[in-house]
């Protein structure tokens, strides 16, 4: 049975205790212990319960709580705390049903009314304490962008992320304490941006490509956007194996024999917080990988110098699997016994040997078994001719609601 709500999470204005409903001021005035950053504590200083700071790491702060437990806790976030913020941090480690959540405007809602901009129809993202490089998958010409930062030097980071990538023209404006008597507004381009500004801030990206920019789509990378030894999934093919991957917001993929990453940094891109971690022996082709994961914004992208099926041993539950070389059935089955219930596997063979493992898994196991065939035009003299890549056999299959 849950205990009463003792753990309060409070979402501060930027005009602090005034922003507050009178309900929500009685209950911070009656915390008993107050947890937040300086620059919470600063804004409601006339609170009597016993201040203490954010502990570092974070998860000091949810142990220190469950110390606490009913009492009156009070804890000082900004704006809303389940959007980007300590909320959900704290509701997967203490039953929701002890917190009660009190939600002030969030800096998006305050940026996107500041903007003009209806918030349905922009990207949301944070990078602080986040690589820049987040936002890369998210750019394309007439996108808006609300980007939650970490600094005054955030917004010179984007913007010299999107002068490298062809987007030296969008708007940026930097929209600083919001709400509060401090409030201020600074615009400028990517390509001139020159701006001192504080710390405190939303920054707006209004998306737009210089003449001869070529920006990436989101899914389905060409193959010339990769470094790599040229032992690499193809276009075409990557398409289908992320298609029957299927992935999915905060799903997890293991990637056995990553080589330069390109599955892996597709799938990231192709959903929102995806997760992935590549298993890659040789350090070459580790190298390759890092160095696409941050071009193509994926640099969350965790790489494991292990060979399979000893380097799966203690990895986190994947929630799809894919197998782009080095397939045996001890791979196979090391794999299937960790993966989600629900989760899928793809493995792609061009050996003969490759694909008669393929078959007498598929026989065993079930699932789709295909022939994938790609050829493209190229010059032949003054002509065109179809070059043909080496025919890919691909095996499928989803493990069923039952850990098996």
């Amino acid at each position: 049975m849950s205990m009463a709500k003792w753990l309060h999470i409070i979402g501060l204005g930027d005009d602090g205790f005034e922003s507050l409903s009178p309900a929500t001021r009685s209950v911070l005035a009656d915390a008993e212990v107050i947890f937040g950053a300086e620059r919470h504590h600063a804004l409601t200083p006339s609170l009597t319960g016993e201040r203490r700071a954010w502990p570092s790491p974070f998860d000091a702060l949810i142990e220190e709580l469950k110390t606490l437990r009913g009492r009156r806790v009070a804890v000082l976030a900004t704006g809303d705390p389940l959007w980007y913020s300590v909320g959900a941090r704290i509701g997967r480690e203490i039953d929701p049903a002890e917190i009660l959540y009190h939600p002030q405007l969030s800096a998006f809602q305050l940026a996107s009314a500041r903007m003009g901009w209806s918030l349905a129809d922009v990207e949301t993202l944070t990078v602080h304490g986040r690589p820049a490089e987040q936002i890369i998958p998210f750019l394309s010409p007439g996108k808006k962008l609300l980007i939650l930062t970490k600094d005054q030097k955030t917004p010179k980071e984007i913007s010299t992320i999107l002068s490298n990538l062809g987007f030296g023209p969008s708007h940026l404006t930097v929209l600083a304490h919001m709400g509060g008597a401090n409030e201020v507004r600074f615009d400028g381009s990517a390509e001139n941006w020159s701006h001192e500004v504080p710390d405190f801030h939303t920054l707006a990206v209004d998306c737009i490509a210089e003449e001869d920019a070529r920006p990436l789509p989101r899914f389905g990378l060409p193959d010339s956007a990769f470094v790599s030894d040229g032992t690499m999934t193809k276009q075409e093919v990557r398409v289908i194996t992320l298609a029957k991957l299927a992935p999915r917001r905060g799903a997890l993929l293991w990637d056995i024999g990553c080589g330069s990453g390109s599955v892996a940094i597709e799938w990231m891109r192709a959903a929102r917080d995806a997760r992935a971690i590549g298993i890659e022996c040789r350090a070459d082709r580790r190298a390759l990988a890092v160095q696409n994961a941050l071009a193509l914004g994926a640099p969350g992208l965790k790489l494991i110098d292990a060979t399979a099926p000893e380097g799966l041993a203690n990895l986190p539950m994947p929630d799809a699997v894919f197998i782009g070389g080095g397939l045996t059935r001890a791979v196979f089955e090391a794999a299937w016994a960790a993966l989600a219930p629900f989760g899928r596997l793809v493995a792609n063979a061009v050996t003969l040997e490759g694909e008669a493992m393929l078959v007498a898994l598929r026989n065993e196991f079930g699932g789709d078994l295909t022939r994938l065939s790609v050829s493209r035009a190229k010059p032949v003299g003054a002509l065109s001719g179809w070059k043909p890549f080496m025919p890919v056999t691909q095996w499928s299959l989803t493990k069923g609601g039952c850990a098996s």
